[in-house]
């Protein structure tokens, strides 16, 4: 299956479950972006090596190819489409061979729409050197590369967990980062994600964001968070 809009992003979707390609393909078609479904390693990797292809959402288990295999045949031919991979909750041993095969970034199920869209755009945004590598929403700059962070015109000081946070949040501008996404991010699962610990620095980094008047971070209670301007 497929859709197509001249001159837009082009994404190859590659997952066995047709209900869970058609849902991604229409949200997908809604924000703009073309898509094209295969359900099965082979039919993916296929895909995949088009000239057209702007980037693959890619599940790890498909008949036919794995998903690593399909991400590591890709890499041997020198293909550098960008993929993001799609792992299944608490399999932290999968993600890492995923990134290991050549994956750019990881997307735990059950995931939020948005939040592949959001995936999808950060990765181009980091492998395009025209479109910058600094993240900017409302008065804050991050410079992913430096690892600084400057808000209303004022350099601050971050620690590395915070500045992780504030990634995730700014790449996902707009849109809710759950907590189970960010103890993935900051801690790679090895906090209980019943523990306070995202809380704690979570209320460090809106501190450190205070002097900003038009960004906030906004609490989503029991799903997470979600940064964007303000109504000022």
């Amino acid at each position: 299956m497929s859709q197509t809009y001249a001159g837009r992003m082009h994404v190859v979707v590659v997952d066995d479950e047709h209900r869970m390609v058609e849902l991604i393909a229409s949200y997908l078609g809604e924000q703009q972006v073309t898509s094209f479904g295969c359900f099965d390693g082979p039919s993916g990797l296929a895909a995949a090596r088009g000239t057209d292809v702007d980037a693959v959402v890619l599940d790890l288990m498909l008949p036919g190819l794995s998903g690593i295999e399909v991400c590591q045949q890709l890499r041997r031919e020198g293909n550098d489409v960008p993929i993001l991979m799609l792992t299944a909750r608490g399999a932290i041993v999968e993600r890492v061979a995923g990134l290991e095969a050549g994956a750019d970034d990881y997307l735990v199920k059950p995931f939020a729409l948005e939040e592949l869209h959001a995936r999808l755009r950060a990765i181009r945004r980091r492998l395009d050197p025209e479109a910058g590598h600094r993240l900017v929403v409302g008065d804050i700059i991050l410079d992913p590369l430096e690892q600084r962070v400057w808000v209303a015109g004022t350099e601050v000081t971050l620690s590395r967990r915070e500045f992780a946070m504030l990634t995730s949040l700014m790449e996902s501008r707009g849109h809710v980062v759950s907590r189970a996404r960010l103890y993935d991010d900051v801690w790679d699962g090895e906090v209980d994600i019943r523990s306070n610990a995202l809380d704690v620095h979570m209320s460090r980094l809106r501190n450190q964001l205070g002097a900003s008047d038009l960004v906030m971070i906004r609490t989503l209670r029991g799903v997470g968070y979600r940064l964007g301007t303000t109504k000022k």
